[in-house]
């Protein structure tokens, strides 16, 4: 029977071990929404495990139902593709549990002497059930008993979201086959102008997204691979992930499509400011803006297809609101290392609605981009009331470095009216 230690001044003594402090459980996500008694009842149950360099701490494909937090260390992380990354203790990628999603989809080895808190998922799952409600707030005149059920129905579905019991949408078909054949040092346009025209309609949109005045040269481009030449391979493998991801925005019911379509148009707007931006304010490459703005919001997009699933909780769109508000940032991350995306794409849905993120590069970054694009597509909306003004928002800051000030931010989006409609556009093709 596990031992129930009382709380010590801040501290939770774990199995003879040092004491973990209250305040670094809770900088761990979603341990931070847990009560101080359920740390306590937690700590009792968790392990504390350290592996030295060159240990492997997880294996690719394994389901074990365990949930490990880094304590101290670093590691490293390895996709089935090869792709590497490495996850700091004590930093913004260490704060959620290391490669979470069962089956297991990195090797995982220890690069530091490391030490983690490991958790059992269904131990940790039943006290988010039981945990109180933090950022959604009921509304204070309902009977106790609905709210009672509202706040079950509501840990029932953050448990399911968290707990890898929800299928994450796939990358689409087409736009896996040309990211794997461009990221070939060896590819070539023909190889990519192969793997664009298995899909025919996908290949219909690049030639026509290649003869838009986006992209038009001094003729029109006839076939896929004068495409693919004109744009270049990685230009063409942004623009097929982009045109794809109209696919993943879709739900069956209709009450729930209607949300699926305003997140659409925002994320739209949003990933034209961003191309936008980059082209004029950065050297960060248009596309991959554009892409960055597409995703800011996609971890709205498994919520919203799981919600189908509680269609009497979400009944009332406060619910459904708060929900999409609590999750968005850690579905999100979850699905793009899914897709293993690159870091920077996952920085920058992490931190989209962060407009106090701070960035330890010097340069500008991805995120910069998406925060200022949104802080720009909420100018004169519903949203727009309790923004921080733009000088005081440090991705704005960090943009301002390459001449983008408050007055000349505002006048060339204004300026940039047509382009930004023209990559509308280009996001509309059918």
């Amino acid at each position: 029977m596990p031992v129930f230690y009382p709380a010590v001044q801040g501290s939770l003594p774990m199995g003879g071990q040092e004491s973990l402090p209250l305040r670094r459980l809770k900088s761990f996500q979603p341990l931070g929404r847990l009560t101080d008694d359920q740390l306590v009842l937690l700590a009792s149950r968790a392990e504390r495990r350290t592996h030295g360099p060159g240990q492997r701490v997880m294996e690719r494909g394994v389901r074990d139902g365990l949930d490990y937090f880094l304590i101290s260390g670093a590691v490293e992380l390895q996709s089935v593709d090869g792709r590497k990354s490495t996850i700091e203790a004590e930093t913004d990628k260490a704060l959620n549990p290391v490669a979470r999603l069962q089956p297991r989809m990195y090797d995982v080895t220890a690069v530091k002497p490391c030490e983690f808190l490991v958790i059992e998922q269904e131990v940790l799952n039943q006290m988010l059930r039981a945990a109180p409600i933090s950022q959604v707030e009921m509304d204070s005149s309902d009977h106790d008993e609905d709210q009672s059920e509202e706040h079950h129905l509501l840990m029932e579905f953050y448990s399911e979201l968290r707990s890898n019991q929800v299928q994450l949408p796939s990358v689409p078909d087409v736009a896996w086959k040309v990211r794997r054949v461009v990221d070939r040092e060896d590819s070539s346009a023909t190889e990519v102008a192969s793997a664009v025209s298995a899909d025919p309609a996908m290949a219909a949109k690049l030639v026509r997204s290649c003869n838009s005045p986006l992209y038009r040269g001094f003729s029109d481009v006839r076939n896929v691979r004068e495409a693919v030449v004109r744009l270049g391979m990685r230009t063409t493998r942004q623009l097929v992930t982009v045109f794809a991801m109209r696919e993943v925005f879709k739900t069956r019911r209709a009450p729930l499509q209607k949300e699926m379509e305003q997140l659409w148009r925002h994320s739209r707007e949003v990933a034209a400011l961003c191309w936008v931006l980059a082209d004029h304010a950065t050297r960060i490459d248009p596309e991959e803006a554009l892409l960055a703005g597409l995703l800011h919001d996609i971890g709205v997009v498994p919520v919203l297809v799981q919600a189908e699933h509680h269609v009497n909780l979400f009944a009332d769109d406060r619910n459904l609101h708060h929900a999409i508000d609590e999750l968005r940032a850690d579905v999100g991350c979850a699905v793009l290392e899914n897709w293993a995306f690159p870091k920077a794409f996952v920085e920058a849905v992490r931190h989209a609605e962060d407009w106090h993120h701070e960035c330890r590069e010097t340069a500008p970054q991805l995120v910069d981009v998406v925060i200022v694009a949104q802080l720009h597509s909420m100018i004169g909306s519903s949203q727009n009331e309790g923004l921080p003004a733009f000088d005081q928002v440090p991705a704005w800051r960090r943009l301002g470095e390459l001449e983008l000030n408050a007055s000349r931010s505002l006048q060339l989006l204004s300026e940039a009216r047509e382009r930004v409609d023209e990559v509308q556009k280009l996001l509309s093709i059918r």
